[in-house]
């Protein structure tokens, strides 16, 4: 119930409209109880009648208003029930959206750690099945329970009136039932809890399997997958038989005391109407009562089955929402209408959309003694000092897995550091603002990483307000605006899921034309071309060579050719900083550089002579 509560409590701003459905659930609620009285009236009505204590023309008259009344009632039922309904339905709507869009929000904000022990397609499936539940529910509380439970009390207390004992037994039942009830959801929710998992698991592995359908095809693992999938939900089989074979022992012992208990009210009924304490037309209005008061009873168990199914999808989604976002936050939005309302606090620019301000005299980048670890006591990093100064090209140099990705992670705020300080434009990144950070720094990764939508979409994807003249010389300037033209669509050609209609040079020069309009002051440039062909290296090198211009650029790259003209080049090794200087003086020195370029020369060399031409 307290995962209910807080859900309430996320939901606050929808107040009106519960409150608004509760006051449709009490006039609902009190014309339907208005219709046993009615029905009794004219129970006894045509009673007196028969037996010669009231006239005919009198019962007629009298029948008929009670007609036009039981009319009345229906409609007032049938009018506010329909209401109440759209109450609900709006509301439980705005409670997805709310949902959702904090649940979004979230994880935009989630430091980038989160996301590295989470599968896309687990994110997405919980947020499908929790919110799906908690709506769902939702929707079914205020459309129906809330007024069967006014209901239920009005009857007590009716009852109560009429014949303490009824109510009694009422009482008893109650809290019977909904005791057997919670002793059964116990185990119920525990199995659903692995229910979810399995099912969150499998979506996971779906959305993974079909994003790289390829691979899947080319190693002929379409069996292998649908085994693995088709084992989950299996094992959710199992678990439902589980859950359903002890929900329904239960039930039989929750109804079959709820049977012995109304046949006891139905007794003392009976039994009173027979030795004249009750009316015939009282009798009827009980009978109705008892009826009213059973439904909803009888009805608790699926109204607590649904309920355990958003507790158990609202536990998955705020386990989501509880995770720390390491005290900086991108983007936040107002509850009830999802617009965004706070730039991040602590701004140290008066423009949050703003790249940084340099400090007079510091170097573009600066990394002070800093030693980093993605799991605790294993470092990748380790006292790592070097700067990058102003229009300055700076490249790294190592094995893979030496720590050059990780470096950019830290400049980008990615991860917090672990010890030691990284400055960009001469502040501390651990107290700047993200947003603005960010701005600074644009990024040239290895994939691409395009989204669905047309060409013109991805260009502007970091300037959105960019003008069609702004995007088309961006795209000349990266060598792309060729190949873009020869569409028959041109800019507005839609280039599908991560860019897949496109060939891989032709995304990167997307990708850099991208980063020639976002125009940040300081250039990352992760193995931007390692991924491509020599031809289309070339291409892409051209558009590089205009993004660096007059930019401080720093640069990761395995072929050693698309750095050769770099002002100074970091070489790493295992996470530590090996040698600083040119690449004249590395290419001198006999450490990595040099062991690199005579690697390169020697493969050259080797191309050259398959082709029978010798040095």
């Amino acid at each position: 119930m307290s995962s209910l509560l807080h859900i309430i409590r996320f939901t606050r701003t929808l107040w009106p409209l519960y409150l608004g459905i509760l006051v449709c659930s009490v006039v609902t609620a009190a014309a339907g109880l208005a219709v046993p009285f009615i029905i009794a009236r004219a129970t006894d009505t045509v009673t007196d009648t028969v037996g010669g204590r009231l006239t005919v023309s009198s019962a007629v008259t009298t029948v008929i208003v009670l007609a036009a009344a039981l009319l009345m009632a229906e409609l007032v039922t049938t009018v506010v029930s329909n209401v109440g309904g759209w109450l609900g339905d709006v509301m439980s709507n705005r409670m997805r959206t709310i949902l959702s869009v904090r649940y979004f929000e979230k994880l935009l904000n989630l430091p980038q750690r989160w996301f590295d022990t989470e599968l896309t397609g687990t994110i997405v499936s919980r947020l499908n099945r929790s919110i799906a539940e908690v709506t769902s529910f939702a929707k079914t509380f205020s459309n129906s329970f809330a007024s069967m439970l006014i209901t239920t009390l009005a009857v007590l207390v009716i009852s109560g009136i009429y014949a303490w004992p009824l109510a009694v037994l009422l009482l008893v039942i109650t809290p019977v039932y909904i005791g057997l009830t919670a002793l059964t959801s116990r185990r119920w929710q525990r199995l659903e809890g692995e229910k979810n998992t399995e099912v969150d698991l499998a979506g996971g592995r779906f959305a993974e399997v079909i994003g790289q359908i390829r691979v899947v095809k080319s190693f002929v693992r379409e069996r292998g997958e649908l085994e693995l999938f088709t084992r989950r939900f299996r094992r959710t089989d199992a678990l439902t038989r589980a859950q359903s074979t002890h929900w329904h022992r239960m039930d039989v012992l929750r109804l079959g005391a709820l049977n012995l208990v109304f046949f006891g009210i139905y007794v003392i009924i009976f039994v009173r109407t027979a030795q004249g304490a009750f009316s015939l037309g009282d009798m009827v209005l009980l009978v109705q009562l008892m009826a009213m008061a059973r439904n909803p009873v009888q009805s608790m168990s699926w109204v607590i089955d649904a309920s355990q199914h958003a507790i158990a999808g609202s536990k998955d989604y705020f386990r989501v929402m509880d995770t720390p976002v390491d005290g900086r936050r991108l983007v936040s939005v107002d509850a009830g209408t999802g617009v965004v309302v706070e730039a991040e606090p602590e701004q140290t620019d008066a423009d949050p959309a703003a790249a940084l301000h340099p400090v007079e005299g510091a170097p573009s980048i600066a990394f002070e003694h800093v030693s980093f670890a993605y799991e605790q006591g294993e470092d990748v990093l380790h006292d790592v000092s070097f700067t990058v100064g102003r229009h300055e090209k700076v490249a790294l140099v190592g094995e893979s897995g030496g720590g050059k990705s990780t470096i950019v992670n830290l400049l980008l705020g990615l991860f917090p550091v672990g010890s030691g300080t990284v400055r960009v434009a001469g502040r501390d990144v651990s107290e700047l603002a993200l947003e603005p950070l960010r701005r600074s720094i644009g990024v040239v990764f290895q994939d691409a990483s395009l989204f669905s939508g047309t060409i013109e979409e991805n260009i502007a994807y970091g300037r959105p307000g960019a003008s069609p003249e702004e995007i088309r010389e961006a795209a000349r300037r990266a060598n792309a605006d060729r190949f873009i033209e020869h569409f028959p669509d041109g800019y507005a050609t839609v280039i599908g899921e991560r860019g897949l209609r496109l060939s891989g040079g032709q995304r990167q020069r997307i990708a850099v034309a991208r980063a020639i309009l976002k125009d940040a002051p300081i250039l990352v440039l992760d193995e931007a071309t390692s991924a491509l062909d020599t031809r289309a290296e070339r291409s892409v090198q051209a558009g590089l060579d205009e993004l660096m211009a007059d930019r401080t650029s720093l640069i990761i790259a395995h072929r050693l050719s698309t750095i050769a003209g770099v002002d100074r080049i970091v070489t790493i090794r295992d996470g530590r900083i090996d040698e600083i200087g040119t690449p004249a003086e590395l290419a001198a020195s006999g450490g990595i550089y040099a062991q690199l370029l005579a690697l390169q020369d020697s493969g050259q060399r080797r191309r050259l002579e398959s082709f029978g031409i010798h040095g």
